[in-house]
């Protein structure tokens, strides 16, 4: 088809000048003649000394951080103890107690309890000469803890013994004797020292009752005491020692009864035995009525939960039969119109 094109068009698909040879600039890599590998041992002079090479930089780890962090915070406090404790002076204090043998320390108080309000339970026990109720130095809110002076050493020992686990203001509160002036090398809370229990750990170390760990001791103690004198009553009582010979009413009662003689002698003395004794007792009536109220509103209710589930166990039974009677009449109908279109179909 080429052929007859016009020579113009012709001119335009004529081949190219084939491309003039050059000969080349260098050898082929094959036909080189190289040397092969040499060693490095010629260039160990160019490196440097192991000696003077610098240590490589290590990164932290999150946990090394933290750990790290830990321990110079853990040095800090530790430092920081050290420095107060050095600097802490008991007898020092500005607004303290004169006679510390005479003061009484509380703990655990309510932050909304007044000084008139602690004043007011704790001069049952005889009259006070002073009262500090310890707050913060910078927000100025209470701390929960309080120092009472009596006028006299015998009443400081009677609220010891009596008010420990007082309530006041719905939360008990704890007694000790003040300690820091009594006691040599005694140490407050905030200085690594201190009595308290109730921060030592988890809940299986952590003190749970409120009351001083002693008073928590005697209490075991009595209680081990008074079954052990339970149990040896009987031998003990009767025959020819005078005792009354009745279960449980020996040597132990007896000595129980001494006890608690002595202990209103005492009281009378000093002239509240009574009232002590008549408000316990009435608080004591007054619990043991809220208890068996409590039982008693218990026992109404599983009464009252037991009779509404017998009727519905009743009501239940009753539409039970009353199903089964209406079935038996349907199938009664049902057999009586049977025999009637048998019949019917039969004929005379």
């Amino acid at each position: 088809m080429t052929q007859y094109l016009p020579p113009n068009l012709l001119a335009l698909f004529a081949a190219r000048e084939p491309i003039p040879f050059m000969p080349p600039v260098d050898k082929l890599p094959h036909e080189k003649k190289s040397r092969g590998y040499l060693g490095v041992a010629k260039f160990m002079a160019d490196f440097e000394d192991p000696k003077d090479t610098p240590l490589p930089k290590t990164v932290e780890t999150r946990q090394e951080r933290l750990e790290r962090r830990r321990r110079e915070k853990a040095e800090q406090v530790a430092y920081k103890l050290e420095r107060e404790i050095a600097l802490w002076d008991p007898t020092e204090i500005k607004n303290a107690t004169e006679d510390p043998f005479r003061t009484l320390f509380i703990a655990r108080i309510n932050y909304d309890t007044s000084e008139s309000k602690l004043r007011r339970e704790f001069e049952f026990y005889g009259p006070i000469k002073k009262i500090v109720l310890i707050h913060d130095q910078e927000s100025g809110k209470p701390k929960g803890y309080a120092f009472i002076e009596y006028e006299h050493e015998r009443d400081m020992h009677a609220a010891y013994k009596h008010a420990d686990g007082k309530k006041i203001d719905s939360k008990r509160v704890l007694v000790d004797v003040e300690r820091a002036r009594t006691v040599k090398g005694w140490l407050p809370r905030r200085l690594g020292g201190g009595l308290g229990g109730t921060r030592r750990g988890g809940n299986d170390v952590n003190i749970k009752h409120s009351g001083r760990e002693d008073n928590e001791r005697e209490r075991e103690r009595y209680r081990l005491e008074r079954e052990r004198e339970d149990r040896e009553g009987p031998g003990r009582g009767g025959g020819s020692n005078g005792l009354d010979a009745r279960p449980g009413r020996g040597f132990g009662a007896e000595r129980r009864r001494s006890r608690s003689r002595e202990r209103r002698d005492r009281e009378r003395d000093r002239g509240r035995g009574a009232v002590a004794s008549s408000g316990r007792s009435r608080s004591r009536s007054r619990e043991r009525r809220k208890r068996r109220a409590g039982s008693r509103e218990r026992y109404d209710e599983f009464d009252r939960r037991d009779r509404r589930d017998r009727e519905r166990e009743r009501d239940r039974d009753r539409e039970r039969e009353k199903k089964k009677k209406r079935s038996k009449s349907r199938e009664r109908e049902s057999s009586r119109e049977r025999r009637e279109r048998t019949l019917v179909r039969k004929g005379p």
